[in-house]
């Protein structure tokens, strides 16, 4: 769900119908005060940034984000992008105009790398100091471009990389498991030079089930999505067992061109306050490797109650403050040897002969936003895999014990009767 509005004058801000890619708008018109934005950021003192700028703020760190172009004119990110390119071949040369007028990587980057617009005012990102280079592509199919997607996001892993990426952002999903040889090599050359990959979920809410790839990748950090409340995000987040950690991923708030902002929900916007998170790191330990940076996310990342690792939290909530400040124990996995491993088991069976050939498979989407809340809906209560996992097959078992039990307590009722009667 994205919500709309514009700032018109100094403390005013009212609601604007605008059509916003990837999400049902909602008419709406927040109280009017000169810090609404910033007021809305909630994920800044919940998840423990604003307790980590005391360390850092992310300065030094250069974080590529692959997307359809991040607008460094906007306001919020005056400074911020510092380079990028297209990959798409319909897009500017510096990467920052949105490819098919899509605002998604402007969104994204404003999450990550806003620097507000003035002292408490507009959208501060989680590392405000960290660089953004804007790497466009051209998501799905019919968008004029000569160049597939497969070969788009394995071109822009590599110009990342080459152009001193310490972290990249991937708020996309190829909606399968698997992924095209062509990323091999492209996420083993950015392991080799100890750059950190971070990618979306993907949202169960706009038809991402499970969690497909980039986010299935060997030494990728995955992110999952929860709710203002910290728990399971139903529709703006994805299941599966490759989730790292989980962040925020609704009521989030981005900022577009124009001056405008939106409210919005899915992983597309979780995963960019990982990459944040990520740069904090990097910034406040130049000296630690990419296996280093991400164990201290997922080591410090708080289980908040439940059961982790898990599909649903990965080892459970970031949690800023610790991640730049905590102690943890050393790296047990780097990315490179498990990205090559993988590689050794999987693509040898696949040109084993014989072996079948790799279907056709979907574009590549951004992680959409979720639809509107469908509770009310005829789908919201049909059976699924959540539900019969968690709901409906522990149910079925407990009814089916209590009836158990109360036949046979009926029988024995009965038959104590029956030897009273004698």
């Amino acid at each position: 769900m994205i919500r709309v509005w514009r700032r018109v004058s100094a403390g005013v801000a009212v609601g604007v119908a605008a059509a916003v890619a990837f999400g049902s708008v909602v008419i709406d018109a927040p109280p009017a005060h000169a810090d609404q934005v910033r007021d809305l950021e909630y994920w800044l003192n919940d998840y423990g940034f604003t307790s980590a700028w005391g360390t850092t703020r992310g300065a030094g760190v250069k974080v590529a984000v692959i997307d359809t172009g991040v607008d460094g004119s906007v306001a919020d990110l005056a400074g911020a992008v510092v380079g990028g390119t297209d990959v798409s071949g319909i897009g500017s040369a510096d990467g920052q105009t949105p490819v098919g007028g899509q605002t998604h990587g402007t969104l994204v980057g404003s999450l990550l790398a806003g620097r507000g617009t003035g002292p408490g005012n507009g959208l501060i990102g989680v590392a405000p100091e960290a660089s953004l280079l804007s790497v466009s592509v051209a998501f799905g199919s019919n968008t004029g471009s000569l160049v597939s997607n497969d070969d788009q996001i394995a071109s822009a892993v590599r110009w990342a990389v080459d152009n001193g990426a310490r972290v990249i952002n991937m708020s996309l999903t190829r909606n399968s498991l698997d992924w095209p040889q062509s990323w091999d090599d492209a996420f083993l050359y950015a392991f080799e030079h100890d750059v950190v990959v971070v990618a979306a979920a993907g949202n169960r809410g706009s038809g991402t089930s499970e969690v497909g790839a980039p986010a299935t990748i060997p030494g990728v950090l995955t992110v999952g999505g929860v709710d203002r409340n910290k728990q399971a995000s139903f529709n703006a987040s994805s299941q599966g067992i490759t989730i790292s950690v989980a962040a925020p991923s609704e009521q989030l708030v981005g900022a577009l061109p124009g001056g405008r902002y939106v409210q919005w929900d899915g992983t597309s916007a979780a995963a960019p306050i990982v990459s944040g998170l990520v740069a904090l790191v990097r910034s406040a330990y130049p000296e630690l490797n990419a296996a280093e940076v991400i164990n201290r996310v997922v080591s410090t990342a708080n289980p908040n109650g439940h059961k982790v690792p898990s599909p649903i939290y990965g080892n459970g909530l970031i949690d800023a403050a610790a991640a730049v400040t905590a102690d943890v124990a050393a790296a047990t996995s780097d990315p490179l040897t498990l990205l090559k491993d993988w590689i050794h088991l999987h693509r040898r069976a696949d040109s084993a002969p014989g072996a079948l050939p790799p279907s056709t498979q979907p574009p590549i989407t951004p992680a959409p936003d979720p639809p509107a809340d469908r509770k009310d809906t005829l789908a919201s209560i049909l059976p699924n895999s959540w539900t019969l996992t968690y709901v409906t097959i522990p149910l079925a078992v407990l009814v089916g014990f209590g009836s158990l039990v109360a036949l046979l307590g009926i029988g024995a009722t009965r038959h104590f009767r029956r030897v009273l009667r004698k």
